[in-house]
């Protein structure tokens, strides 16, 4: 027994000991400064989302989300851009999303690990660092010009996809990482192959990173104005785009327009159009978050 309250009383020593007290007096500084750090942020956050609100939401009304551009204010519309901004994330999720998950299984679970996969790695890893106007120019060059797409939806969406894609790619494979391998010596024991095993166990467990990593690539896709604007999007259209071969805008190139006109009536108009972007975001963002969460429930179980 003295021997145990022995340790007891070292045990309580070093736990009050000077360096111990340095070390719990900076975990608490740092605590306090990253909260200061988040707070700040978040006010910032909320002080722009409510000046944004307050002069984007009088102006919103059904004449406004249904009329097309007009160079006068109080006829102007943004159903052209909506429709464009629309059918870009809709292309773009449908090209970017299987590539970029199939790409992640393959370099996960099939590719061997030699100089070759290490190098395509990096590159990957460097994609996703690349400035967008970067792909803009690429999208002219590639898919505007040398496959004779012109500047179309399809276009803009395929330059969307390669912006996007790193990044799923990037996610996918930290998600399906993080799958135990004890769940797939399980499933390879009980006979099933590489591919079953990839399918029915491991893309499952993964599914909430995966859609996590997606939901963050299409959020910073529906906000992108350069690769866009590089790759052929008009500033100024009258007319919905009605297939993938059709011109096309989207919401921040007719609210960069806007903000680009003197005259107050249009920097309403872009306050306004923000609003609606905001909203366009947060719809999208809500199915994404809503198939994660009922993947990951199917994952507890």
């Amino acid at each position: 027994m003295s021997v145990i309250a022995g340790r007891r009383e070292a045990g309580v020593g070093l736990r009050s000991g000077p360096q111990v007290r340095r070390r719990e007096g900076v975990a608490r500084l740092m605590h306090l400064l990253f909260l200061l750090v988040t707070s700040f942020a978040v006010i910032i956050l909320g002080v722009l989302l409510v000046s944004i609100l307050n002069d984007g939401l009088q102006g919103i009304d059904w004449s406004f989300i249904t009329s097309r551009a007009s160079r006068r204010p109080e006829r102007a519309g943004l159903i052209t851009a909506l429709f464009g901004t629309l059918w870009i994330m809709a292309l773009t999720a449908l090209i970017a999303i299987p590539i970029g998950i199939g790409a992640a299984i393959y370099l996960e679970e099939y590719a061997p690990r030699n100089w070759w996969t290490k190098v395509l790695q990096t590159n990957i890893a460097n994609l996703a660092g690349v400035p967008s106007v970067v792909y803009g120019l690429l999208g002219l060059g590639v898919f505007a010009n040398t496959l004779g797409l012109g500047r179309t939806v399809i276009t803009g969406a395929l330059t969307m996809s390669l912006l996007v894609l790193p990044i799923i790619i990037i996610a996918s494979q930290e998600a399906i990482r993080a799958v135990p391998l004890s769940l797939r010596e399980a499933a390879l024991a009980l006979g099933g192959t590489p591919w079953q095993t990839a399918r029915s166990h491991v893309l499952p467990a993964a599914m909430p990173g995966i859609l996590t990593g997606t939901i963050l690539a299409l959020s910073r896709a529906i906000g992108e104005t350069a690769p866009l604007l590089v790759a052929g999007a008009s500033l100024y259209l009258t007319f919905n785009p009605g297939g993938i071969d059709s011109n096309y805008t989207v919401l921040p190139i007719q609210i960069y327009n806007w903000t680009s006109e003197a005259k107050q009536e249009f920097k309403d108009l872009a306050a306004s159009g923000i609003v609606v972007l905001l909203a366009v975001l947060i719809a999208m963002n809500t199915v994404a978050i809503v198939l994660r969460q009922r993947f990951s429930r199917q994952a507890r179980w």
